[in-house]
């Protein structure tokens, strides 16, 4: 493992947690704002990488591609959120899971009807298919640099709309004190449908740009749901700072896992021990990271609720 190698994987582990965050963000909202849970968050994601393949392959425009995906994910989720979750609000969560539930297997079906059950390859855009010279020795692949700057944009983006808007401000007394905004006045069920709707677009900007290095593919949601329902406990429920800094925690935990622990373990130990020891203790790696967390701090790294 030389130093290239090294700084390729820690671009790659942020890469991957900025995903991760757009994914959490909205959801942190939605169960801060309105103690709701939502898995079918997943499959908003879903839609969007479906969406942004189809437009890119019959249109050869990745931005046009993108603005459709977003778009149509947001008309969608607004259609989900009048129908269905405002009937969940005042319920509790176990039947918020079942429906949510219910929901992600009528995505899959939907998306098995009109795309077919085979998963499908994304096209990366011709300008983003070559290296990049990073510090003229360094060549990273440049659509994963997209991503990262596509990433630290958003989240700017997101930090200025949460912290110096008075959006942003509704945004975080909701998370932070339901009953105490709703008794000032703040129509917090305006503020869920919001935070809903963007969330939803967050999840398909995150599938429309992890396509084309991942198989788009039915149930692909909820794969990916798992590790950003680590990081919004890890973060701290609420939290988009939270969510922020263990998205990058975990992709950097994870992607580090996947690429150091199988060399390093084949020193010590036979190949084939090495190979399944290495595989396990990647695959649980973000776990130990929560528990630790939890162990230290049972409300997450930055609890919006204190």
């Amino acid at each position: 493992m030389d130093v290239i190698f090294v700084f390729e994987q820690l671009l790659n582990g942020i890469g991957y947690g900025l995903m991760l965050f757009l994914l959490a963000a909205g959801l942190t909202l939605v169960f801060g704002i309105m103690d709701t849970l939502n898995l079918a968050h997943g499959s908003l994601y879903m839609v969007g990488a479906y969406l942004a393949a189809r437009v890119h392959e019959a249109s050869s425009s990745f931005l046009l591609a993108i603005v459709v995906a977003v778009a149509a994910t947001k008309i969608l989720a607004l259609l989900v959120e009048l129908l269905v979750m405002r009937r969940l609000y005042r319920r509790d969560h176990l039947s918020q899971v079942l429906a949510t539930i219910g929901l992600i297997m009528m995505a899959d079906d939907a998306v098995r009807a009109i795309w077919g059950p085979s998963p499908i390859m994304a096209p990366t855009p011709a300008w983003l298919s070559g290296p990049v010279m990073l510090f003229g020795a360094l060549p990273y692949p440049s659509y994963r640099l997209m991503l990262i700057v596509a990433g630290l944009l958003v989240v700017l983006g997101l930090y200025l709309l949460v912290n110096h808007t008075r959006l942003g401000m509704i945004v975080r007394a909701g998370a932070s004190n339901r009953r105490m905004a709703e008794l000032m006045g703040v129509r917090v069920d305006r503020v869920f449908s919001f935070v809903f709707i963007l969330g939803a677009g967050l999840a398909a900007l995150a599938g429309a740009l992890m396509g084309p290095i991942s198989s788009v593919q039915i149930g692909m949601g909820d794969a990916i749901l798992i590790p950003a329902l680590v990081v919004i406990v890890i973060g701290g429920i609420g939290s988009v700072r939270g969510a922020f800094v263990a998205a990058l925690l975990v992709g950097l935990i994870d992607t580090a896992g996947r690429a150091f622990l199988p060399p390093l373990l084949h020193l010590m130990l036979p190949p084939d021990l090495a190979a399944d020891l290495a595989s396990g203790l990647a695959s649980i790696a973000m776990y130990i990271l929560m528990a630790t967390v939890l162990a230290l701090k049972p409300s997450g790294l930055f609890p919006a609720r204190g």
